[in-house]
């Protein structure tokens, strides 16, 4: 990768057939469908990907799928945390030996740490690997907030240290990374439904799990908003905002799923014990997603 990264990169989500194991065809079909979309970037096991489901070899197979499938069309972010330094630094290397351009590491959860045993945790990972890093704040999953002082020093400590995909859903928060930060760390929202939002105040972009639905929606209101045609990525944005207000509203993996198989691409359900989408919330996402389908045409 030479180039800052930017834009939209799609939080990939994770085929299943039958028997729960990972449907590597399927999952490069998914690939293409966002690449296709234009895309900016792949993101490889992801939470909307079921990461926390899956074996420490079925994480290496699917970042070496992504990246080996994606053949540099696009850059491709493997997301590499784990619940263990030791694990999270074995997968960190992994994915930096395998090609990948940026390497995102989710903070440990279920064991509750202290913010200064969590920045250790991503010191020792990130020294690991000479590759980019992007910080993953998620801290309804994680129990630890990373706050903008914390996520900054951490930038200015370790050079490489380049990103942060923010999904605290704290909007003062993400405003702070955007605005005292943004000369030192690019910011990627990760909560769909402030997609408009933070790209009209300069976030370096957004990393959506819409997007393997609705890719190349998203990325016409993001180009829009960076040719400065605001009023028309706004007029876009409402239409596409009620798919993404239908998906997020309910359990939001089974729910891109299902927007998938909607859309003509199913990749089958979650893996237990997450339930599929209730018959109300597929007709919520149906209608959503029939009405914007008749506006395009």
């Amino acid at each position: 990768m030479t180039q800052d990264l930017k834009g939209v990169l799609t939080a990939l989500a994770t085929p299943f057939d039958s028997d729960e194991n990972i449907d590597f065809d399927l999952l490069r079909k998914v690939v293409d469908r966002s690449i296709d979309g234009g895309v900016d970037g792949v993101v490889a096991g992801g939470s909307t990907g079921e990461f926390a489901t899956m074996s420490g070899d079925e994480r290496r197979r699917f970042v070496d799928t992504v990246i080996e499938h994606s053949a540099g069309r696009v850059p491709v972010i493997a997301q590499t945390g784990a619940t263990s330094t030791r694990e999270a630094i074995a997968l960190s290397k992994a994915a930096q030996r395998s090609g990948a351009d940026v390497l995102m590491i989710v903070t440990p959860y279920y064991e509750p740490l202290g913010l200064d045993e969590t920045v250790a945790y991503l010191r020792d990972v990130a020294a690991a690997v000479d590759i980019p890093v992007m910080l993953y704040n998620i801290p309804d999953a994680t129990g630890v907030n990373l706050d903008p002082d914390t996520i900054a020093s951490l930038a200015d400590e370790i050079p490489h240290v380049k990103y942060v995909k923010d999904s605290s859903a704290n909007w003062e928060q993400a405003l702070q990374l955007i605005r005292h930060h943004g000369d030192r760390i690019g910011t990627f929202i990760g909560w769909d439904s402030y997609l408009f939002s933070a790209l009209a105040e300069g976030a370096a972009g957004v990393m959506a799990g819409a997007a393997n639905v609705v890719p190349a929606e998203i990325v016409s209101v993001t180009r829009k908003i960076r040719s400065g045609d605001l009023q028309g990525a706004l007029a876009e944005w409402e239409r596409l905002y009620r798919v993404i207000d239908a998906m997020i509203s309910v359990p939001f993996i089974p729910a891109v799923k299902k927007g998938l198989e909607l859309q003509g691409l199913p990749i089958g359900g979650p893996r237990r014990p997450t339930a599929p989408t209730t018959p109300e919330a597929t007709a919520r996402i149906r209608a959503a997603l029939d009405a914007l389908n008749e506006e395009d045409q």
